[in-house]
């Protein structure tokens, strides 16, 4: 099996230069064309920012609506009372409560991929946070998951949005597309993404912001982006 794959990756590297950093266009092309599992893989993305997040002034953390979706069924989880639950619901939340949904949480049953809170419930999902937290799920005004507009949320969150973070070594991973997708959807929703990340800009970082860039499907191999135009430049030649 090792062998098998070895040849896979050796094959989905040729024509590759793994030095040299291309165009956005001709990365998702490349990216795209190597995607030959058997599955329909996740085109992601990983920047290396010129951030320290150490300092509280150079935390990145964002949202972004994907032009063309993310191919991705996202379940939703809301916590909500009255009205806003019926909201919620007819928005297409796959999980509603209150009290109930937070000792359920408790108890370990989190089968959800987004958290969205109406602010009246926050002293209730505050008592979450070592659960929700580590996992990247606690609901924060700062991202839109903590709304009087649960519905909204409920149809943002499920058309495409995705969430971003730097880590702690300066570095943002995130999912982009579906290597099903057109160039084109591709090309938007990466587009939409680096807009995004430089929208994110704390005003304390000084000299190049994207450090290096590099785009990939799930089981291909990583492109170097020349991110010349998109507020930075990989630095592949220096490394």
């Amino acid at each position: 099996m090792a062998g098998k794959n070895g040849k896979r990756i050796v094959k989905a590297y040729d024509g590759i230069n793994r030095e040299k950093t291309y165009p956005l266009k001709d990365a998702v092309k490349l990216v795209k064309s190597r995607a030959t599992a058997k599955f329909d893989e996740t085109v992601e993305m990983a920047l290396a920012l010129g951030v320290d997040p150490r300092h509280a002034d150079q935390n990145v953390r964002g949202v972004v609506s994907l032009p063309a979706g993310t191919g991705k069924a996202v379940r939703v989880a809301v916590f909500a009372k009255g009205d806003r639950a019926a909201q919620a619901q007819a928005a297409g939340a796959d999980i509603v409560g209150a009290e109930d949904l937070a000792e359920k949480v408790m108890a370990g049953h989190i089968d959800f991929d987004r958290v969205i809170a109406a602010p009246d419930m926050m002293a209730v999902v505050g008592k979450l946070g070592k659960v929700l937290g580590p996992r990247g799920l606690m609901p924060n005004p700062k991202l839109g998951t903590v709304t009087p507009n649960v519905a909204q949320a409920v149809k943002d969150a499920k058309g495409g949005q995705v969430q971003f973070k730097a880590d702690k070594t300066g570095n943002v991973n995130v999912g982009l597309g579906k290597a099903s997708f057109t160039e084109d959807q591709l090309l938007a929703n990466v587009t939409a993404f680096l807009d995004a990340i430089n929208r994110a800009r704390p005003t304390g970082v000084k000299g190049t912001y994207i450090k290096k860039a590099t785009l990939s499907s799930t089981m291909g191999p990583g492109v170097k982006l020349d991110m010349a135009g998109f507020g930075g430049v990989a630095a592949a030649a220096a490394e």
